[in-house]
């Protein structure tokens, strides 16, 4: 007689205890818009500024904002080199080197943190595909091959930049900083916005749309900014860990990344386009199974992360202020005769 068929016993789930309530993300979303309040308020201030001098003096006047230069990272680069050639800090646009030293500290010490807690344009992006996903009930994703070589585009802009300003002698620099176009190379950069062109106008369009529907387009793809923290956040200390034996392989935390990183299949998260914004973290249902940390140990909480953010940001601003090297002080007789010919003015 032929033997009994016997069927295989099932597969033994894995017991684990569930994750508590996660307030990372709303934490990170109050951190993101206040940053971006903080950027819409510094560019109100500095159109106000600009159109003092525009007007002859004749509009409301108001103090130069020294955080627009945030908005001026290729000058804070070659300010940069200045300083590590020379030790001399600058004259013009030192705000913007001090909010480079931050951002920077902040990737190396805590991943790539300053794209997903702070840049104003990361929130913009995030944003506009959480639009885009609640609206088309997804996000397209690009071909790997396609995705892998766009990738590369920011790291090939960061090393163009790199390169042009590595080529200039420090006193070429401080000719070009303090010459009439870096003097006033926040005014260009707001009259590129204020007088766009049609090119301009297709351009940010397009970038719109692409980003509703592919997560991050700007930050993924294009963004050099990016590129150069993400390089630095190679070498922080924490990394996403995952725990193989509490690990219950439900994908969450793959799906949920915006980076678009195999969480689920990795035990470190070492890449470069980990942006540190816990979103795999919080989707992860077991405890302890998934956990930013510096090591083998107990996780790094939101809340710490928060504190080191802001902890760096201010304790840097709030030095540069206290050392008289946060403001471009330069007399009014020089804004009042090259603000309102500041279209006149080309790279030289």
């Amino acid at each position: 007689m032929p033997a009994p068929l016997v069927e295989p016993a099932p597969a033994k789930k894995k017991q684990f205890t569930r994750a508590p309530r996660d307030y990372s993300q709303r934490l990170r979303r109050i951190i993101q818009v206040t940053f971006l309040a903080l950027n819409v308020w510094i560019g109100v201030q500095f159109v106000l500024f600009v159109r003092y001098f525009e007007s002859g003096g004749r509009s409301l006047r108001v103090s130069r904002p020294p955080g627009i230069e945030g908005w001026l990272p290729i000058a804070s680069l070659m300010n940069l080199k200045v300083l590590v050639k020379t030790g001399a800090l600058p004259r013009v646009h030192p705000a913007g080197l001090f909010l480079l030293i931050a951002f920077v500290a902040i990737s190396w010490l805590l991943r790539k943190s300053f794209c997903s807690w702070l840049c104003p344009v990361g929130t913009i992006s995030e944003y506009l595909w959480r639009i885009g996903r609640e609206t088309f009930k997804k996000n397209w994703r690009l071909p790997r091959t396609l995705d892998i070589l766009l990738r590369s585009l920011k790291y090939l802009l960061l090393g163009l930049f790199g390169y042009a300003i590595l080529s200039m002698s420090v006193a070429g620099i401080r000719a070009f900083l303090e010459g009439p176009y870096g003097v006033i190379a926040d005014v260009k950069l707001l009259n590129f916005f204020r007088y766009l062109s049609v090119g301009g106008v297709i351009t940010l369009a397009a970038l719109v749309v692409l980003s509703v529907f592919i997560q991050n387009f700007w930050c993924r793809y294009l963004c050099p900014y990016g590129a150069l923290v993400g390089l630095f956040a190679l070498a922080s200390p924490l990394r996403i860990r995952r725990s193989a034996t509490l690990c219950i392989d439900c994908g969450k935390c793959a799906r949920e990344c915006p980076s678009r990183l195999p969480v689920d299949q990795l035990v470190t998260i070492k890449s470069a386009e980990c942006t540190g914004c816990l979103e795999c973290v919080a989707s992860c249902p077991v405890a302890d199974a998934l956990v930013m940390s510096a090591g083998p140990r107990r996780g790094v909480p939101a809340w710490v992360m928060a504190a080191a953010i802001a902890a760096i940001f201010l304790g840097v601003c709030g030095f540069a202020l206290a050392t008289g090297h946060w403001h471009t002080v330069l007399p009014d007789r020089v804004y009042m005769d090259l603000v309102p010919h500041a279209q006149e003015f080309s790279h030289p």
